[in-house]
């Protein structure tokens, strides 16, 4: 079947999407625990975006798990296979101008590699919301770690199941940080990655 498909050239380009649009395209991707605090910055950061004219889009674990993902689980190979298509789906935004801030847990480190090498390295812009388990598991704001605790969800990251920490993210937050802060310290860091470089 794969001999069959051909890949089709659109008559307006990435380039042409971002000239439209003012600035780069590319990821921000936010890593870290459940509770960590990943979806709160990312609203937060989107809407410092938006008010600076960025074209922006936010891709929310629990929102992509609510509609194209809603047939996996949270398997090794389920979680494996929800990044696979979090990279796809994000390529496609990129290529339509837009700067995606993504939120999700994404504990391994092969799938984050692998979301990084769908979109290209150069579009991937990688935050680390390092926020300790135990601070983690007093907001428990699902109500996850709770139910991990007793028992009644399985593969849950952190406690039953591992999370592989970045090496070397672009931008580090921990608790220590407030929301401003965060929101400040990731675009002081992304400032220069919005504009449009001589060769787009």
């Amino acid at each position: 079947m794969a001999k069959n498909i051909i890949t089709h050239t659109y008559g307006i380009t990435r380039k042409e999407r971002r000239r439209n649009n003012s600035h780069n395209s590319f990821l921000i991707f936010l890593t870290g625990l459940s509770g960590s605090g990943k979806s709160t910055i990312a609203n937060a950061l989107e809407q410092r975006l938006v008010s600076e004219g960025i074209k922006t889009y936010v891709l929310d674990g629990d929102n992509v798990r609510k509609g194209i993902n809603k047939d996996l689980g949270f398997s090794p190979e389920d979680r494996s296979e929800n990044n696979r298509r979090i990279g796809e789906i994000t390529k496609l935004f990129i290529d339509a101008g837009l700067v995606v801030i993504a939120a999700f847990v994404a504990p391994y480190k092969k799938d984050r590699n692998l979301i990084k090498n769908t979109v290209a390295p150069d579009n991937y812009f990688e935050v680390f919301v390092n926020t300790s388990l135990e601070v983690c598991e007093r907001r428990d704001v699902k109500g996850l770690y709770k139910k991990a605790r007793e028992g009644t969800i399985k593969n849950m990251t952190g406690v039953s199941a591992p999370y592989e920490a970045p090496e070397s993210p672009d931008v580090e937050v921990t608790e220590k940080n407030t929301l401003e802060g965060s929101v400040e310290l990731i675009h002081n860091r992304i400032t220069n990655k919005l504009r449009l470089q001589e060769h787009e």
